[in-house]
């Protein structure tokens, strides 16, 4: 039994909106949803109009776009000065913020880099530092995210008009 192509696209399209979402949402793998997506849409197609070429620049850029996300997070903490424990604690508050919506995202992180640097060394100077540290690394992670996210779509939309 074989699925029809239409059938491929019309998940493929689910994949790829899902991985929209996820780029915004830590709890889903954006990027590589949006990855299986595109891979699923060039398997739809057998691969003639988004070849392999295609899908190896959109593998790499999935690659890039996770990799600038915690690089950006890290460099963010830990340019702020932060400890190790800031750093666990950032990333688990975002893992608690996930369960308290948009405002346990924004300020999960904060909270987390917070409470982690305040058991590391109690100043609550450099606590507040390093949260703020752990923040703007999420923010500039979610926009190299972001880019790479929308540079994808137009790499998979160039392929498939000119091919």
């Amino acid at each position: 039994m074989s699925i029809s192509p239409e059938i491929l696209y019309g998940i493929a399209v689910v994949l790829m909106l899902v991985g929209i979402a996820g780029t915004f949402l830590p709890a889903l793998p954006g990027v590589p949803l949006t990855f299986a997506g595109m891979l699923l849409f060039a398997y739809a197609g057998d691969f003639k109009q988004v070849g392999g070429w295609t899908i190896a620049i959109l593998a790499l850029l999935s690659v890039l776009a996770i990799a600038l996300d915690f690089i950006a997070g890290l460099i963010g903490t830990k340019g702020a000065g932060a400890s190790k424990w800031a750093m666990l604690g950032a990333a688990l508050g975002t893992l608690v913020g996930i369960f308290f919506g948009l405002p346990g995202l924004i300020l999960g992180p904060f909270i987390g880099a917070v409470a982690g640097e305040l058991i590391a060394n109690k100043d609550l100077q450099q606590a507040t530092k390093a949260g703020i540290g752990a923040w703007i690394g999420l923010v500039v992670g979610l926009a190299a995210k972001v880019a790479v996210t929308a540079t994808m779509f137009g790499v998979l939309i160039t392929a498939w008009f000119i091919q």
